[in-house]
């Protein structure tokens, strides 16, 4: 590799002492000429130090994306982890939590439905917060406020029954194929019905969107690991990393 002055310019960026041997505005038009082809000589002998800074630029921005996203973590933990509208599954007492924002019409949410559903069984220590986060349009929004009101009508339990059959309901989300649905778990179709067009659902719908749009989501899945924002699909290897490296702090 042979010296140029390209090095002796980092030299000098590196030493601020030295600096001012190369000032760049004090040079004339034909020395700011042969730097400049100094310059382009070196990369093309040596590209990978462009590649070594692209590295480097990718690394720096990753790592003030994730400062960032666990400073917005922090100022709406209460309404991620303590809202008490949103579904709770896995194990309530875990030591990791994780925050699914889901939409049943999204097809990557229905691909890691049974990867999410396969961590909580191999792990046993994970809770699990759902929110709903319709996205998709008026079917998304109606599925949703479908789940939400088997919840404040049949419980928890029959949430979970209608969420796992919402992921895999292949035909159009209609009215009739919701008060069908109902009916197949043996729930009270008639007050479902009626409470998904009640304000409770409506606020909470809202409020997901809301704080969806603070955290700077805007498509599904998107998973809070901890103190970590993972905004798209993960599958069950990837969790199971970041829920190992959320343990190790």
């Amino acid at each position: 590799m042979r010296a140029t002055p390209f090095a002796a310019f980092a030299l000098a960026l590196a030493l601020p002492a030295a600096a001012p041997a190369m000032d760049l505005t004090a040079m004339t038009d034909a020395e700011r000429q042969a730097f400049r082809d100094e310059v382009r000589a070196y990369l093309l002998d040596n590209p990978e130090v462009l590649m070594e800074a692209i590295g480097v630029l990718e690394q720096r921005q990753a790592e003030a994306q994730a400062q960032g996203d666990a400073a917005l973590v922090a100022a709406h933990a209460e309404a991620l982890f303590d809202d008490p509208t949103s579904w709770v599954g896995g194990n309530p007492d875990g030591d990791v939590t994780v925050v699914e924002f889901l939409d049943y019409r999204c097809g990557y949410c229905r691909r890691a439905h049974p990867e999410v559903a396969e961590l909580l069984a191999q792990d046993g220590n994970i809770r699990l917060i759902v929110k709903e986060f319709p996205i998709l349009g008026p079917q998304s929004e109606m599925a949703s406020k479908f789940a939400l009101a088997v919840r404040e009508v049949g419980g928890d339990d029959a949430y979970k029954v209608v969420n796992d059959a919402l992921m895999t309901l292949r035909a159009d989300v209609t009215p009739e194929a919701l008060r069908g649905l109902a009916e197949d778990q043996g729930l009270d179709a008639d007050a479902i019905m009626a409470a998904m067009e009640g304000d409770d659902i409506a606020r909470i719908i809202a409020q997901n969107r809301a704080l969806g749009q603070a955290l700077q989501i805007n498509g599904t899945p998107s998973f809070v690991f901890g103190d970590q924002l993972i905004r798209g699909y993960l599958p069950l290897d990837a969790m199971q990393e970041v829920v190992a490296a959320v343990r190790e702090g």
